[in-house]
């Protein structure tokens, strides 16, 4: 086994005001592992810092390490690569963990598919057109480049009045919004009002992640106030935070994101659990590539009709041009050679 793990940082040709930041450099990290000739790529795309739960770029890949480190112990002991399915099992479920579990799950998944010379649309069949979603900021005063595509924009929120111009921009457009505080809440009246406002001009479809992670309570409490849904989104990890969310009557929909869940098997699991739960469950992303989006494409695909973040985030121009190129077999695609031969080279070992 050879493993080579890449850091391509880029500039997003629209940045994003959230509550507690601003995306606009992001970093990905792209993992290859070759074994016997046949390479496998998995991708994640982590925050700069920790926040609301998240860990940060240099914990992410410090438990990568760690994960390829036990990777490599599983091969040399078994004389051969694990499936893809094995790796939500073999660390902590820490946040940084769970970030290097997708990263490495998927590259053994596009290893395997390949070495079948099969496809993912045969190992998962596509049972739904799952429409998508975008993201805007009503933070900024940035224009918000919208795709006519879209079924639902989320909108970068937080507590506080709305500037007329806002509003205006509000009311163009034709499509229900998710109204996303990323933690920013701190009272019910913070929530209440931003949406009395926007509602006066925009649908809302639902209400995302006002309150901290793990706050079921506060949740709890303003569902039973509020006319339109609550969605929870940095307060999914696990089917544990299912069960809870559903015992308090916290939320009717949730966000999945399989670096936050610890991969692609977990998400499947937690897709299957919000059905049987009743609760509306839509994928979201953290700014990855062409190629982790193809990977979550075919994951929304087989299991969610909600609107998802599926999407290409579009990124300033770069020398190397295309970041993925077109192939048979695993995703479809693979990230473009020069695009990695112009990345840096964090780590390589065999």
């Amino acid at each position: 086994m050879h493993a080579t793990l890449y850091r391509q940082d880029v500039v997003l040709a629209q940045p994003i005001s959230a509550s507690a930041q601003e995306h606009a450099l992001r970093s990905r990290l792209f993992l290859c592992l070759d074994d016997q000739g046949i390479p496998g790529y998995g991708e994640v795309a982590p925050q700069p810092s920790t926040l609301n739960g998240d860990p940060g770029l240099d914990e992410v890949v410090g438990a990568t390490r760690s994960s390829l480190a036990q990777l490599l112990e599983v091969v040399t002991r078994e004389g051969t690569m694990p499936s893809w399915g094995r790796v939500s099992g073999f660390g902590a479920a820490t946040p940084a963990n769970n970030v290097a579990t997708e990263l490495v799950e998927m590259a053994l998944l596009d290893r395997e598919l390949r070495e079948a010379s099969t496809t993912i649309s045969t190992l998962w069949p596509a049972k739904f057109e799952t429409p998508t979603q975008v993201t805007v900021s009503l933070l900024s005063d940035r224009d918000w480049l919208v795709d006519e595509s879209v079924a639902r924009i989320r909108l970068k929120s937080a507590p506080g009045l709305i500037s007329d111009r806002t509003l205006e921009r509000l009311s163009r457009l034709r499509v229900p919004v998710l109204v996303d505080f990323n933690c920013s809440a701190t009272s019910d009246m913070d929530v209440l009002a931003l949406v009395e406002l926007i509602r006066e001009v925009a649908t809302i479809s639902a209400v995302e992640q006002p309150f901290k992670a793990g706050n079921v309570i506060d949740h709890a409490r303003l569902a039973s106030r509020l006319d339109v849904p609550i969605s929870i989104d940095e307060g999914v990890r696990s089917l544990r935070d299912l069960t809870q969310i559903e015992n308090y009557h916290a939320a009717k929909m949730i966000c999945v994101k399989p670096a936050r869940v610890g991969g692609l098997a977990n998400a499947r699991a937690l897709f299957a659990r919000a059905r049987e739960l009743g609760l509306a469950a839509y994928l979201g992303g953290f700014f990855e590539s062409p190629y982790a989006r193809r990977v979550h494409r075919a994951l929304a695909h087989s299991c969610v009709s909600e609107p998802s973040d599926l999407l290409d985030v579009e990124v300033q121009q770069s020398e190397y041009g295309a970041e993925v190129r077109e192939i048979e077999s695993g995703f479809g695609v693979e990230p473009a050679t020069a695009m990695l031969s112009d990345a840096e080279r964090l780590l390589e070992f065999s």
